[in-house]
């Protein structure tokens, strides 16, 4: 069964930073590409950013140069460092797989920036 597990939400200011982590389990990480996803009140979830089983990087265009996606194989954990954040960054982040899949997706964790 396979399990995803976010943490390191929070509130924080305008211009403030996170580190969101993801323990997985259940699958053989180091094999799966992984996404970092969100979702805001009222609208469709989005993918933030994504990372290859081989470490490449693809970032939305509303997070380039301020959160940077990395992973862990030996912790079968994946991060999200959120720089700069802006009160428009508020929603809930989930991680999954690259791409999704539908029976991956975890309790997610919230990140609310306050202006």
């Amino acid at each position: 069964q396979v399990q995803l597990v976010e943490s390191g939400g929070g509130l924080v200011q305008a211009g403030g930073s996170l580190r969101l982590s993801c323990a997985a389990s259940g699958i053989i990480f180091s094999f799966n590409a992984m996404g970092w996803h969100r979702q805001a009140p009222g609208k469709q979830r989005e993918l933030v950013a994504a990372i290859t089983a081989g470490g490449r990087t693809n970032y939305a265009d509303f997070v380039k140069g301020r959160f940077t996606i990395s992973r862990d194989n030996a912790k079968n954990t994946v991060y999200l460092q959120m720089n700069s954040l802006k009160p428009e960054d508020t929603a809930v982040y989930y991680c999954n797989g690259d791409p999704p899949r539908r029976d991956w997706w975890g309790q997610g964790t919230q990140v609310t920036v306050s202006s």
